[in-house]
């Protein structure tokens, strides 16, 4: 294999002595691992793995695994970094102790970390959602989301709660165009519109006064950006009026118009006119980073 081409003169090489990643490293793929121990070794012109540095990665398998559209359970696992030629070379210790309940000695944190545990391991006892109160206070809401790791239960959960809201439902229909008009007859309408496609808003999208929602596409940064979530407040026939529920613009009031939208992961290109936004009761665990 012809070794890489440095990108410096050789007077100043990088300093590389430590690195550190983040407690995330089980959601990443491994090829981004072994990209790194590549990289490391032509910094420091050292063949030994990751150039000898010391390297610390952190995280937990019981969590969400890289994340492979249209993929299936065998394709993660042979992403994750167990799969890869360099899970042998590193030294596994595990953590005990919850440093943080026995820091603060808080009876509650220790209760919700058993309750994560359980979790994890599946033996929380999950809530009948046909049987639950939807709440639509913003201020409490703005404080909470439901996390799941797939966007069909995200979807299913966000139905039931507003389902269970007793007010009137507002209905937008989206409309979807084929970009290339030489190909409207392999993609008709009703093909497009039956298209729900994660990072798009729904062809339906059904929605009701007090509910919170989450912005799909950047509209106007800083204010209105992918992952703002405000709550509904008004509703007309091309803009919907939110309240924003979290971060530095907390409180304020915006408006929110339909766009045309055109995603990048399809084998063809088509526009979906469509207000950016879902309901976020619920939302998938990497949506909920940074939040």
């Amino acid at each position: 294999m012809q070794h890489q081409q440095k990108l410096w003169n050789g007077k100043s090489t990088p300093n590389v002595s430590n690195y550190r990643m983040g407690r995330m490293c089980t959601m990443s793929h491994k090829k981004a691992l072994e990209a790194l121990d590549r990289t490391l070794r032509d910094f420091r012109g050292n063949r030994r793995i990751f150039g000898g540095t010391l390297i610390l990665l952190s995280g937990d398998f019981r969590e969400t695994l890289p994340i492979i559209p249209r993929s299936t359970p065998a394709d993660e696992l042979h992403a994750c970094l167990k799969s890869s030629v360099l899970w042998r070379h590193l030294q596994k210790l595990t953590l005990k102790t919850n440093m943080r309940v026995q820091l603060q000695r808080d009876a509650s944190a220790g209760n919700f970390a058993k309750q994560l545990m359980d979790i994890e391991m599946g033996e929380w006892k999950l809530m009948n959602l046909h049987n639950a109160s939807p709440c639509q206070q913003t201020s409490w809401l703005s404080t909470r989301a439901i996390l799941a790791a797939k966007n069909i239960d995200v979807n299913t959960i966000n139905f039931t709660i507003q389902h269970g809201i007793p007010s009137e439902t507002t209905t937008y229909k989206s409309i979807d165009t084929v970009e290339n008009q030489d190909e409207v007859v392999n993609y008709p309408t009703e093909f497009l519109n039956s298209l729900d496609l994660p990072g798009m808003p729904p062809h339906v999208l059904t929605l009701k006064i007090g509910v919170p929602i989450i912005l799909l596409r950047n509209i106007n940064p800083p204010r209105l950006c992918n992952g703002t979530r405000p709550s509904v407040k008004k509703m007309m026939n091309n803009v919907i009026e939110a309240t924003i529920l979290t971060g530095k613009f907390k409180g304020e009031d915006v408006l929110l118009p339909r766009i045309p939208m055109i995603p990048t992961d399809m084998p063809f290109e088509f526009k979906r006119l469509q207000f950016p936004v879902r309901l976020a009761f619920a939302m998938t665990i990497n949506k909920a980073q940074g939040q």
